[in-house]
């Protein structure tokens, strides 16, 4: 069963404002086409041609940026630790919104199916306690298997997930922990693992749900807390980092551009 009581030193990463931003753009981008439509089909003078012609010089560039935002790619900000080494506060990363179904901007309904998530991948979700919070966390069990942790080590149906020490240098401070390859699936990727702390579990994942974990496994807010992902919930995979910004630390910005997310 899972532990139902978030311990103090868990975190997650999360964006709040993506959705905001998204309806805020629908908005101006349906203003913008209304006043697109007045000027195809009427004759106005003075300001309001002015608001109508300023207007429709842009409806087209927003509904290019809408287009693109709600089912190709959509940019994410990693405000928090939970993902580290994979990724760190301050990466912007890039969002695949097809891979798992082309979805409904806002309401996050399935238009089309497509791909389901499978292990390894890190995938970006609304919030099952909030769902106008989005969730960036990895795929480590999928619908039907049976998860345990026992001393930090992953079984998937009875199969142990094996690790080592990790060969890459990541750049960062890890003090007591230790930074492991681990390998699920097809998948190879790095997690944090503190030796000192950190709680064993078992849970059988219901259908057409995933169960995610943080990469900075003994520092993350994920189905350990709140349970598994429902598809419905699903948003994207991501798959790149564009640029990097944290003013305190000692990483520069061309370390992490273009890197690809394992």
């Amino acid at each position: 069963m899972l532990k139902s009581q978030r311990k103090h030193f868990t975190n997650s990463c999360h964006q709040r404002n993506n959705m905001d931003f998204t309806f805020l753009l629908i908005i101006i981008t349906l203003v913008s086409g209304i006043f697109y439509l007045i000027q195809r089909i009427s004759s106005l003078h003075g300001m309001l041609f002015d608001i109508a012609e300023f207007f429709s010089s842009i409806f087209i560039i927003l509904f290019i940026v809408l287009f693109i935002r709600s089912f190709i790619i959509e940019p994410f900000r990693i405000p928090s630790g939970s993902m580290i080494p994979t990724l760190l506060i301050g990466d912007f990363i890039l969002v695949n919104k097809y891979e798992y179904g082309l979805r409904l901007p806002l309401t996050n309904q399935i238009l089309i199916e497509n791909n389901n998530p499978d292990y390894g991948d890190v995938i970006v979700f609304q919030y099952p306690e909030n769902k106008k919070i989005n969730y960036i966390k990895r795929v480590v069990g999928l619908p039907g298997d049976s998860i345990e942790y026992i001393n930090k080590t992953i079984f998937i149906n009875g199969k142990e997930i094996h690790r080592d020490i990790t060969s890459k240098d990541h750049k960062i401070s890890v003090d007591s922990k230790f930074i492991y390859t681990e390998k699920n699936g097809t998948r190879e990727y790095d997690v944090l693992i503190n030796p000192n702390i950190g709680n064993n579990f078992s849970y059988r994942i219901p259908q057409d749900n995933y169960f995610v974990l943080g990469d900075n496994r003994d520092n993350s807010n994920d189905s350990r807390y709140w349970g598994p992902v429902h598809k419905n919930n699903l948003i994207g995979e991501a798959f790149m980092i564009w640029m990097y910004w944290n003013p305190s630390s000692n990483i520069s910005i061309s370390d992490r551009f273009g890197e690809n997310i394992d």
